[in-house]
């Protein structure tokens, strides 16, 4: 029998991605592989640096992050959807 989480395909990108793609609207800010990775394990999933690059990289080509860095890469959030709305939703 297998034991953890493996109600994901085994890549998981799918899931991975809508919430690296949720944290990021809701956080902003610049992003790299380190807080993707961190964004994910507080998610509950079980990330992989290369899965964690690659949904950044998608993200970034879907217009949501904006690559500001080469060397180490580096992301700028494209949208600041929270920063009013936060407040106003949740007051």
């Amino acid at each position: 029998m297998r034991t953890g989480t493996t109600t994901e395909p085994i890549a998981g990108t799918s899931s991975q991605r809508a919430d690296l793609e949720k944290a990021v609207r809701a956080y902003g800010g610049c992003w790299d592989t380190t807080r993707g990775l961190r964004a994910l394990r507080d998610a509950g999933h079980e990330p992989q640096e290369k899965n964690t690059r690659q949904i950044l990289r998608d993200l970034a080509a879907g217009g949501l992050l904006i690559k500001t860095e080469d060397r180490p890469v580096r992301y700028t959030a494209a949208e600041k959807e929270s920063d009013g709305n936060a407040a106003e939703g949740h007051a």
